[in-house]
């Protein structure tokens, strides 16, 4: 009979070790007991104990050994994502430590969708590092269903994103930057010149449509549902911003996406976007937040990127204004 999940938890809780869940991913990894013993710093022999440790106090046989190395049984399989998590945090938990006690001004680990990213976080986080120096920031790029289990696992202090469906228990979203959709381009593109373009004026352009689900394909699917004929689709489809951008720049290419996307490359004249009658209003990125027990970091960072933004806000209403 195979002991219950309690029993083996109660096991690893006793006996296990953190190398043991080291040698256990380097071993899946490099699928060699040799090449897994020079990357920890152990002898061969130590490897195979460790093993042999692990796959006793989990009753079950993790590798399958052969000539050649090493290959993971469907069990080791389905302990490896864990195993990982739980090396990435421990290197989190690390760095924390360390960033307390060096620098004593607390972590954010902030995790950002790459709108965020790229319509907010590129030009604040500088500014932010420069005025506290001594907060160390902890930047992960992810969407929201990623951002989302951060939150569920305690895994994040802020998350930059759009508001979520649900907002998590605890938790609240402030709106801080308003955003649209845009046709962005080449800045070299014969239409990036022109003014209030119509849909009917880009028939017989070719576009890089988003990934089917994605926002901007519903708003580009449902833009141009009503046009006349077939659209030249490019057949490159790609969640890859920089293969986007690469594209736009190579190419003769228009492509429907959230302006903060794009609007870093746009400021600094790599791509352009066309300049259309019609608005595409899109829902602002802002913060998801703890309501209680958010760290002084985190509320440092919070309050920062808020002031930050509103003050962009101001600055472009004053440029505005005729002169």
């Amino acid at each position: 009979m195979h002991p219950p999940a309690s029993v083996l938890t109660n096991r690893l809780l006793a006996r296990a070790r953190f190398r043991h869940i080291q040698v256990l991913v380097q071993l899946a990894t490099l699928g060699s007991v040799r090449r897994t013993a020079e990357s920890v710093g152990m002898t061969q022999p130590g490897v195979t104990q460790l093993l042999a440790d692990l796959e006793r106090l989990l009753d079950t046989p993790l590798f399958h050994r052969h000539a050649r190395g090493v290959r993971p049984t469907p069990a080791c399989s389905d302990v490896l994502p864990f195993a990982r998590q739980m090396l990435v945090g421990l290197g989190a938990s690390a760095e924390a430590v360390a960033a307390r006690r060096g620098l004593g001004e607390g972590v954010v680990r902030l995790v950002a969708s790459t709108a965020t990213v790229n319509g907010l976080l590129v030009r604040a986080i500088p500014e932010f590092n420069g005025k506290w120096p001594l907060v160390q920031v902890q930047l992960k790029e992810a969407e929201i269903d990623d951002a989302m289990l951060a939150v569920a696992r305690g895994e994040v202090d802020l998350v930059g994103c759009r508001e979520p469906a649900v907002v998590p228990e605890g938790w609240a979203f402030k709106p801080l930057l308003e955003d649209t959709f845009a046709i962005a381009c080449s800045a070299q593109h014969p239409l990036a010149r022109r003014r209030q373009l119509s849909w009917m004026d880009l028939l017989e352009e070719t576009w890089l449509p988003a990934p089917a689900g994605a926002a901007a394909r519903v708003e580009f699917d449902a833009r141009t549902a009503p046009l006349p004929g077939e659209l030249r689709i490019c057949q490159v489809i790609t969640r890859v911003p920089a293969a986007t951008w690469a594209m736009l720049k190579r190419q003769r290419l228009l492509t429907l996406v959230p302006y903060s996307v794009v609007r870093h490359l746009v400021e600094s004249g790599e791509l352009a976007v066309l300049r259309m009658k019609e608005p595409m209003p899109f829902k602002p990125l802002g913060l998801l937040l703890p309501q209680r027990d958010a760290s002084a970091a985190a509320l440092r960072l919070a309050q920062f990127l808020e002031q930050y933004e509103a003050k962009a806000v101001k600055r472009k209403a004053r440029d505005a204004r005729p002169r």
